[in-house]
């Protein structure tokens, strides 16, 4: 039985993706809950239906106090069919109808609600551009991720559970006083009338209050992720203390905001139980009023006992269920801030996958300066032919950076165009002009996961021998053989801790190395790709990278320029703009830009003694890669 309410919905069903997600809470939820409607229209039903019960159930109650003014035998006689019915439908009808309404809740919509917006908000921000997860901490975004879903769950389960059950109960309970004497429901309306401007209150004070609370929750989720990602610079620089202070204020915060909006529900609780007295004395009394005229039977009033009794228990269920529901949706509001947010950077709905036949690129009047007036890249126009060689080089902020990533297309230019092949970067799908390109980084950055699953994200179908010889040609195999974690996987099998941070620098970097190769990518991009390597295992390595070059059309970012002298050509950088083009010998001979920095390299490093605004991003490894022999 499980099984079969579990499986009505598959949260994981394939689904046409929105780039541009409502922005209003309730089309943005509606959006997630389309293919739980027949399932929603179902939970509704049985809600009313067993709030019609309970109400039924004390209507019986009062006609059972009628019935027992009479003889037994006689009761029995005349009432006895109806007795052994009312008793078969409490012990088998009723509960089946229960159980019913709880498993729609419990088994259909509450595991795969919550789940389904979980992988559909996890595929949304995975279509995010380089430059949207630039903006935010990694931290925020992951719990905005795992907050939503629940809250969510949590709306549809009030929604149902409490607000449907409520409304359909005050609503029978309405009937049921009118149907026994009309001037019963002038005190019950009356409480509805306060009752409901104590939930607008509330509601209205709760809804803000709760999402001030998650975003209290979100500061310190963020502050304390920041300091566990970057525990070594904290521990470097001896400042626990300092992380320590600087989290407090922002849980002192999240306690400020929590207690404000505590005293809310501590404001409605003293006016809900006023409010309930109201209630008692008011129905009840002009119950036993009616009575005691003999306007009304010993029934009738117990029944209205019953049912304020009953209204005096639920009340305060409710009114947490409704404040409950306005929270919730508080923190689904806060998880919209990053869910909801629209994907920029998109295919163009005729996007081809990119034909690679040679590998020739080419840059025209490009232009790029992330919405600023100065950094990044100033009309440039460069051709690169297919299988030839470049070395990038320039001060800090000269746009070697940009032009690596507008190449990947993580971010779209301001003015220009590049092709690859003849084809325009941003009229391809990302995925295949990314297929294309093999790139290694300075900060060679891992997944949490196994030495192979590093590796064999370079090309997921690639052989186990495959994935062998490429660690063997990057340097990596033996010691990777002698890798052991703290769970006893060894080798290949071992994991490589979050961002890699049980291997050395040099270890990381040969594992992406290692990555790449089994790519072979027809583009290569090397970004400072050796920096992190001693100098016997780099000139081991400069063999592997001359060889894993061969065939492709190469772009390398340098600082130390005795390992780009070989390409064909040399690139200088400076202000956004190609200021040198040309082999290292004429470079060398021209006496410009190029030939001062070798001049005044030492061990082969690029002095930055100049350093300008890192506008376009490149990474701070570009400020300390080394000083100048004066």
């Amino acid at each position: 039985m499980f099984r079969f309410f579990e499986n009505l919905v598959d949260p994981y069903a394939p689904y046409s993706p929105n780039d541009t997600p409502p922005r209003r809470l309730l089309p943005f939820l509606f959006q997630y809950a389309r293919p739980f409607r027949g399932v929603f229209v179902l939970a509704t039903v049985t809600s009313v239906l067993t709030a019609s019960i309970e109400i039924g159930l004390i209507a019986a109650m009062g006609w059972v106090v009628d019935i027992l003014e009479g003889d037994p035998a006689q009761v029995w006689g005349a009432h006895g069919l109806t007795l052994m019915a009312l008793g078969f439908f409490l012990l088998f009808l009723r509960p089946l109808l229960n159980a019913l309404d709880v498993a729609l809740l419990n088994q259909a919509i509450m595991p795969n609600l919550g789940t389904l917006i979980r992988y559909r908000a996890h595929a949304h921000v995975l279509r995010q551009s380089v430059g949207w997860f630039e903006n935010d901490f990694a931290g925020r975004i992951a719990n905005r991720i795992m907050q939503t879903p629940p809250a969510a769950g949590e709306v549809a389960f009030q929604t149902f559970d409490a607000v449907t059950f409520s409304l359909a109960y005050i609503v029978g309970a309405v009937l049921l006083l009118g149907d026994s004497d009309p001037r019963l429901t002038i005190p019950l309306l009356g409480w509805m009338i306060l009752y409901g401007l104590l939930i607008r209150w509330t509601v209205r004070n709760v809804s803000p209050a709760s999402k001030a609370s998650a975003d209290a929750r979100s500061l310190v989720t963020g502050r304390v992720v920041d300091a566990y990602t970057n525990v070594q610079s904290v521990k470097m620089f001896a400042h626990d203390d300092r992380e320590l202070d600087y989290a407090k204020e922002a849980i002192e915060k999240a306690r400020q905001t929590f207690m404000r909006e505590m005293r809310l529900y501590t404001t409605m609780d003293l006016a809900l139980n006023a409010l309930n007295g109201l209630l008692v004395v008011g129905v009840v009394g002009l119950a036993l009023t009616l009575w005691m005229q003999g306007n009304a039977t010993a029934g009738v009033v117990a029944a209205a006992t019953a049912l304020v009794l009953r209204l005096n228990a639920m009340t305060g269920w409710i009114m947490w269920a409704t404040t409950s529901l306005f929270r919730e949706l508080g923190i689904v509001q806060e998880g919209m801030e990053t869910i909801a947010q629209p994907i920029t950077l998109r295919d163009t709905p005729d996007a081809q996958p990119l034909r690679l036949t040679d590998g020739r690129i080419e840059l025209k009047v490009l232009s790029h300066h992330y919405g600023q007036a100065s950094g990044g890249l100033d009309h440039v126009t460069l051709t690169i032919p297919a299988g030839q060689k470049v070395g990038l080089v320039g001060r800090s902020g000269a746009g070697k950076s940009t032009l690596v990533k507008l190449l990947l297309r993580f971010y779209d230019p301001e003015a220009g165009q590049i092709l690859i092949d003849g084809q325009d970067v941003t009229r391809v799908t990302q995925a295949s002009l990314r297929e294309g390109i093999g790139m290694v980084q300075q900060d060679s950055s891992l997944l949490h996961r196994s030495v192979r699953d590093n590796i064999l994200y370079g090309r997921p179908d690639a052989t186990e021998a495959e994935m062998i010889a490429a660690a063997r040609q990057a340097h990596a195999h033996d010691f990777i053989l002698g890798l052991r974690d703290a769970e006893g996987r060894a080798g290949y099998d071992a994991q490589v801790g979050e961002r890699g941070v049980k291997l050395s620098g040099g270890q990381r970097q040969r594992i992406s190395l290692a990555r790449v190769i089994l790519k072979n990518a027809p583009i290569l991009l090397l970004d400072e790709a050796t920096s992190a390597l001693d100098s016997e295992v780099e000139a081991a390595i400069q063999d592997t990278l001359y060889g894993m070059m061969e065939g492709k059309t190469v772009i390398a970012i340098a600082h130390r320029l005795s390992t780009i002298a070989h390409m064909d050509r040399i690139l200088v950088l400076d202000g956004g703009r190609i200021a040198e083009d040309g082999p290292h010998e004429v470079l060398l001979a021209r006496g410009g830009l190029y030939a001062s920095f070798w001049a005044r390299q030492s061990g082969g490093f690029l002095a930055l003694d100049h350093p300008e605004d890192d506008t376009d991003t490149d990474t701070a490894t570009d400020t300390d890669s080394g000083e100048a022999a004066e």
